[in-house]
């Protein structure tokens, strides 16, 4: 037996089938190109406020542990995303790694020896998915309706026959970047067994929340990022919810989750939100001409979006060919097409900066003509 044989044979004793069918998480390399892939805010802060920036961190006691709970930074927090006075604040690196502590908490079997399930909605979040499959949860993906609403029969037909432990729900949803009915929503929440955790990462962009309905459900919990709103680098996400839920989730928290640099990096610009708020009326403003811009383009659909992103469809069988064709003349943006469904000949586009987004248009043109 071969060196590289026994190694293969290793891996298929000891790593999960599950896991070993996975793809790892791509994130393609950008280089020069402009990049209008991930959903980032393109902007970055004036020089003034990085001079004070680095004058805050220059301050910070890296030789130390930063505190456990963040607690200074969650004050901030509450007051920028108005959470709720009764309720509490969860931290994590990341939404993801929030979802992953509510899956992880609440993994396991029923009385009947069933695996608790977990259940979201087609196109969505691919990380729902994804950290199921990690845990070994079953999950239950609902396909939405062909405008990319909501299928409540469906909705709660699935929880009725699944009794899912938890429902993601993204408010707006990405990819398709829409805000769902808060009705359905709201009996949805009505109808869960479990938590129903509602994904508000871009809500910096749309006009709606369940921020201020956390009160009027035991088991209702709202996401937030502050990635969104510029600071993706920091790698920071919030849960809202009941105590009771939140306690739970913070038992399987790593220790010292939020670094010392994130901390007071969040500190610092959340006191300096207005800067924040400026380019996200910016991107808001920008996101209605892209929309215009790009519905005036023969074979297009541009689908009104409540985020910083704008999916759009193209002709039958054109996706993979356009999407190369704007890489090569050094513009990226999401090919969503392999996922087939309903993305089917569907590219995502980032709202960026008025000279990416009018060059993004420019190389689309000539790609299309």
């Amino acid at each position: 037996m071969t060196k590289e044989s026994s190694q293969s044979d290793r891996i298929e004793k000891w790593v999960r089938p599950e896991i070993r069918a996975l793809s790892a998480y791509h994130v393609p390399d950008p280089g020069e190109m402009i990049k209008l892939d991930a959903m980032e805010n393109p902007y970055r802060w004036p020089d003034v406020l990085v001079n004070q920036w680095l004058e805050v961190i220059r301050d910070v006691e890296l030789n130390r542990y930063p505190d456990p709970g963040a607690r200074v930074l969650k004050e901030h927090l509450r007051g920028a995303m108005d959470v709720p006075a009764e309720s509490e604040i969860l931290l994590g690196n990341g939404s993801d790694e929030l979802i992953q502590m509510i899956m992880m908490a609440m993994a396991g079997n029923d009385a009947a020896g069933n695996k608790h399930a977990v259940l979201s909605v087609e196109p969505g979040f691919v990380m729902y998915k994804m950290i199921a499959t990690f845990l070994d949860m079953p999950y239950i993906g609902v396909p939405l309706e062909d405008d990319f609403s909501l299928n409540e029969t469906e909705l709660l037909a699935k929880i009725k026959e699944h009794q899912p432990a938890i429902i993601f729900l993204a408010y707006p949803n990405n990819p398709t970047s829409n805000l769902f009915d808060e009705q359905t929503i709201r009996n949805i929440i009505t109808a869960a067994p479990g938590v129903v955790v509602v994904d508000e990462a871009y809500h910096a962009f749309a006009d709606k929340s369940f921020m201020p309905m956390l009160n009027e459900y035991d088991n209702l919990l709202v996401m937030r990022t502050v990635s969104k709103m510029g600071l993706a680098g920091l790698r920071l996400g919030l849960l809202a919810g009941k105590t009771e839920w939140l306690n739970e989730f913070d038992k399987v928290r790593l220790p010292y989750n939020i670094n010392i640099l994130t901390q007071a990096s969040a500190e610092f610009a959340i006191k300096n939100r207005d800067v924040l708020d400026k380019q996200t009326q910016k991107i808001c403003a920008d996101r209605e001409l892209l929309f215009n811009e790009l519905s005036k383009i023969e074979n297009i659909t541009a689908y009104p979006s409540q985020a910083n992103f704008i999916l759009v469809r193209v002709a039958e069988g054109k996706a993979d060919a356009i999407f190369s064709n704007l890489k090569e003349q050094g513009v990226l943006i999401k090919n969503l097409n392999p996922a087939g469904g309903l993305l089917a000949n569907c590219l995502r586009i980032t709202v960026g900066a008025e000279e990416e987004n009018n060059a993004m248009l420019e190389a689309l043109k000539s790609v299309l003509n």
